[in-house]
């Protein structure tokens, strides 16, 4: 049986009949289009779905859509609406944090949560952060880079 649902993702008021085990990614990505949010692992352990869910970040595989109801969301798609990059995922272009790209929107949905409690987080404080972020690649230490350009970038300063 299916009910409506209805939130603001990016902004936009969204409305829309789904079932109840839809999962809020499998609602961005297949409802809405909205394929910058990545389904990594199914078991919420990768951070690649992380979305922010009224301006924190969730993994958004373990969270069902009708728990998503009159929610504000946030993608990736709405940190650049205009087509012009946010502070943080500027730097992870400029520092080379992105990789093979895959992990790098839930990546950077982390990064300006972590620096919107912390705007001058240290490289330990960014680093326990990015702890539920798993990148598949080579290692995180462009990406840390990246943050902490990206955090003095969005008004912070590093810590050291």
């Amino acid at each position: 049986m299916s009910a409506p649902v209805s939130m603001t993702v990016n902004g936009k008021k969204v409305t829309a009949t789904v079932e109840p085990r839809t999962l809020l990614v499998q609602f961005l990505r297949d409802h809405l289009g909205l394929t910058g949010t990545h389904v990594g692992c199914d078991t919420s352990q990768c951070g690649a779905c992380l979305v922010h869910v009224d301006g924190k970040s969730m993994k958004s595989c373990t969270l069902l859509v009708a728990q998503a109801d009159g929610a504000d969301i946030l993608t990736i798609e709405g940190l650049a609406p205009n087509g012009e990059l946010h502070p943080m995922q500027a730097a992870f272009r400029e520092h080379h944090g992105l990789q093979c790209g895959f992990c790098t929107p839930g990546m950077v949905m982390s990064a300006v949560d972590l620096v919107k409690q912390n705007p001058a987080p240290t490289e330990h404080e960014i680093r326990d952060w990015l702890e539920g972020n798993i990148c598949r690649c080579t290692g995180y230490h462009n990406i840390v880079k990246a943050v902490e350009a990206g955090a003095k970038a969005m008004g912070g300063s590093h810590a050291g």
